[in-house]
């Protein structure tokens, strides 16, 4: 599995210079305007839930594997109100009201973030133990990318006098980077002995997260530009209330 895992970190180093985060790390845009992206991201943070808890856990599984799997889900699970916090705090509910912010999200514009959590649904369909926890592990090196660059992005608002940001800021990233099967699964994974086919199956199933999530960060980059293009994020200053 050393070999797999190698080549998740090759795929980390090429997913960090995507487009997305090459903006997100622009000084020269200023740190509210390179957090535009937010609200397009709410179907599949919400979706990633229940992706954790109905899809990704198997509560009677006695497989020590899933056991990792199954505590990692308990973590993960629970994220997704520190994103409507945030979303609250950056001022978004302000800028549509509720019928046109989910008419918004049916529209092809928000398709990636729609229907990420279904085919990560589909891709973990009948895997097993080890298989799954690579593609755990993909999506955590997704993760772990973009909220590393919005950490900092988040840390600049509030030294400024901004709100501060729980999901977007060191609070979540500092779980992200910390929790993770704490911090077995690497070691875990590593000492998985696989077949050759084994191996090419791993690969495969990460190299796809990889890919589906390049598609997000696609659509995530196109709607925070079309919305800074035609102002339809919030004017935020640095006075903002929490």
């Amino acid at each position: 599995m050393k070999a797999v895992m190698r080549e998740l970190a090759q795929a980390k180093r090429h997913y960090s210079k995507l487009p997305l985060f090459e903006y997100l790390r622009a000084e020269s845009i200023p740190p509210y305007d390179r957090l535009a992206f937010v609200p397009c991201m709410a179907p599949f943070i919400l979706a990633f839930s229940d992706l954790n808890r109905f899809v990704l856990r198997v509560e009677n599984s006695t497989d020590p594997i899933q056991l990792l799997i199954n505590e990692h889900t308990h973590e993960d699970d629970h994220h997704w109100p520190w994103y409507l916090e945030d979303f609250t705090r950056l001022g978004f509910d302000r800028t549509a009201s509720i019928t046109q912010t989910l008419r918004s999200y049916m529209k092809d514009g928000a398709r990636e973030n729609r229907t990420l959590g279904m085919r990560l649904a589909q891709l973990l369909y009948d895997t097993t133990p080890t298989e799954k926890l690579v593609i755990v592990e993909a999506i955590e090196e997704t993760g772990n990318v973009l909220f590393g660059l919005t950490a900092k992005i988040a840390s600049r608002i509030q030294a400024d006098g901004g709100p501060e940001l729980k999901y977007l800021g060191q609070f979540h990233f500092s779980r992200e980077t910390g929790h993770a099967m704490h911090g077995y699964d690497h070691r875990v994974l590593e000492a998985i002995p696989l077949t050759e086919l084994e191996r090419v199956r791993c690969l495969d199933l990460a190299f796809r997260v990889f890919d589906m999530f390049s598609d997000w960060t696609t659509e995530l980059l196109t709607f925070a530009k079309n919305s800074l293009a035609h102002r339809t994020v919030p004017q935020l200053r640095a006075n903002t209330s929490p």
